[in-house]
């Protein structure tokens, strides 16, 4: 079936009892087994399994494409998950660019652990090939990357990692499986923040890994699942399902009306650059059209002059508000340097800018106004 069939109804039931359309909200911890202490209704206790986490991890591995979904309570849980399936001096490779709690966790976290983590650019495969040599245990890439939306070549970063004997992980939350399959690329894991396009509407907190296949590593993640804790609610797993559903419309929405503001802001004189892997003088532009079917909601502007130009700026502006996140329905605008805090390599003069569904025009008009 096509994505958009996939995306309302993998994961979803009747409900044989009363016939529901809409998939009910299952609050129970605990459930019942029959007299023999066997448990054939699949769930014992909601730490390990439930209905609607089932429900959930399912969905997203039919969009995938994979074998099975690990769900967690953030995307932040998720991506530990991964590391920590890891042994203590195992080498990571990771990209310079990338969500920053990613890098975080390698250098606050687990590099205390015992990780060692070499980050590259990942734009670079000269750099890439040098790093990603045996005994490197996991490539980590992020694809376009936040915040400056650098394209990686997955495929080809893929086969320098199945050479070394690597695991591939790929963070798809900003292209989104309708934009994207990192499968195909040769991805062993696919990590999604489902708090961004998944979920779409800002109301929930969530992420997942999705396997390409059954073995080792999903029962590795499974365990960490479990014994971590660090599940989604039954309502929380209910509302990114709840958002999946229209998920293809939206992407594409967000894509098209991305690229109008990409556009303009590309040619006003108070800008200094704009990223974004749909303009053609994007240095990744040509890689994203090969792997990607459109160029993401996503995009980063530097105003000219410092901090404070591009904080005047964003106070500006009336359609956007100035909020973290991105991949809802609202358009957001952030000054990411600050966000990020000390330590940052985000230009100080540059705003993270999350399209919505609003009218382009009107998002244009915004920044036009912004801007002067």
């Amino acid at each position: 079936m096509r994505i958009e069939t996939v995306a309302v109804h993998a994961g979803a039931e009747i409900d044989p009892t009363t016939g529901a359309v809409t998939p009910a909200i299952h609050p129970s911890t605990t459930f019942e087994r029959d007299p023999d202490g066997s448990f054939p209704r699949g769930h014992v206790y909601s730490r390990s399994s439930a209905p609607n986490r089932a429900a959930l991890e399912a969905c997203v591995t039919a969009l995938e494409g994979g074998a099975d979904a690990v769900a967690f309570a953030s995307a932040s849980a998720a991506t530990s998950a991964v590391f920590q399936s890891l042994a203590p001096g195992d080498r990571v490779v990771a990209p310079v660019d990338a969500y920053y709690g990613t890098g975080k966790l390698l250098r606050e976290v687990y590099a205390g652990w015992g990780l060692e983590t070499t980050f590259v650019d990942m734009t670079d495969l000269a750099a890439v090939e040098k790093v990603v040599r045996p005994p490197t245990k996991l490539v980590w890439a992020e694809s376009p990357s936040n915040p400056l939306w650098k394209v990686t070549d997955l495929a080809r970063v893929g086969a320098l990692a199945r050479a070394a004997g690597a695991r591939y992980v790929v963070d798809n939350t900003t292209a989104t499986p309708i934009l994207q399959s990192p499968f195909k690329a040769g991805a062993d894991l696919i990590v999604h923040a489902t708090t961004k396009y998944l979920g779409g509407h800002s109301d929930v907190l969530g992420g997942i890994v999705v396997a390409r296949e059954r073995g080792p590593i999903l029962e590795r993640l499974r365990m960490l699942q479990t014994a971590g804790g660090a599940v989604p609610s039954p309502f929380d797993c209910w509302l990114v399902l709840r958002g999946i559903r229209t998920l293809p419309y939206r992407v594409r929405a967000q894509s098209e009306h991305a690229l109008a503001v990409a556009t303009f802001l590309a040619g006003h004189p108070r800008v200094e650059r704009v990223h974004y892997p749909g303009l053609p003088s994007s240095p990744g532009h040509e890689v994203a059209r090969r792997q990607m079917l459109m160029f993401g909601g996503t995009l980063s502007v530097q105003i000219k002059g410092g901090a404070e130009t591009a904080m005047a700026v964003a106070a500006k502006l009336r359609v956007f508000t100035r909020a973290t996140s991105f991949g809802g329905t609202e358009s957001l605008v952030e000054h990411r340097a600050s966000i990020e805090g000390p330590g940052s390599t985000t230009p100080v003069n540059l705003l993270r800018v999350a399209i919505g569904l609003e009218h382009p025009d009107d998002l244009i008009e915004d920044f036009a106004q912004a801007l002067g």
